[in-house]
């Protein structure tokens, strides 16, 4: 059970600072031309900080639930729960400040966002979702096994701002815009049901890429 409410913590730790990469893509999104591009640089700040620190972050995390035990899947649970509730959590702060709720306001931005999530079919977010997941797998196993430093931190900027300006699907960063817009509170069956299609999205894509470099290595030994 420590073991558990460690994860858990590490969890909630993982999701505030996807929300921290969240809020400067926010501000920055609509703010002048390319602000978008250097948003999505920037959002960055949240995977470095979970890669260094080594915080439980579900769509990091997702990507090696074949290479454990069939009680990983507990863990991929709590994980999940944790990052909802760090999403929420740093949500809940920023709403009590004035970077919300004025027109130009993150909030504002991030129902925008929302919006088109909520308007698209559950076979393109979820297909969305694989691809970010693929993403996620280039990037944060790219920092686990690279064996240059310039090239680990490369492929985390690369991973993270690629997935975001190709329009895919994060769940955990999409649990922030839930959040901080307010739609996830307003509207919570269609909102849990539309993060729960992008979860599988990101299992599917996230274990993909392990599987077929096994069953490679798997068929080399044949």
């Amino acid at each position: 059970m420590k073991r558990i409410w460690g994860i858990f913590i590490y969890a909630i730790l993982a999701g505030f600072c996807i929300g921290l990469g969240g809020t400067v893509f926010l501000r920055l999104k609509d703010a002048f031309p390319g602000g978008n591009v250097v948003g999505a640089l920037l959002f960055t700040i949240g995977l470095f900080v979970v890669c260094t620190r080594g915080y439980a972050l579900y769509t990091g995390k997702v990507c090696y639930l074949f290479d454990n035990p069939p009680s990983y899947v507990l863990d991929i649970v709590v994980i999940w729960v944790g990052n909802l509730c760090g999403c929420a959590l740093i949500s809940w702060m920023e709403n009590c400040t004035g970077i919300t709720g004025a027109e130009s306001g993150i909030n504002v931005t991030a129902a925008a966002l929302v919006a088109g999530k909520m308007e698209a079919s559950y076979l393109s977010l979820f297909i969305l979702g694989i691809l970010c997941n693929i993403f996620i797998f280039i990037a944060a196993n790219g920092y686990a096994t690279n064996p240059h430093e310039v090239g680990k931190y490369v492929a985390l900027f690369l991973g993270v701002s690629v997935f975001i300006l190709c329009g895919t699907e994060h769940s955990v960063a999409d649990m922030y815009y839930w959040t901080v817009s307010g739609v996830l509170y307003e509207q919570p069956g269609e909102s849990f049901l539309r993060i729960a299609v992008i979860t599988l999205g990101n299992l599917v894509g996230g274990v993909s890429f392990p599987l077929l470099e096994k069953w490679k290595a798997n068929l080399d030994k044949a």
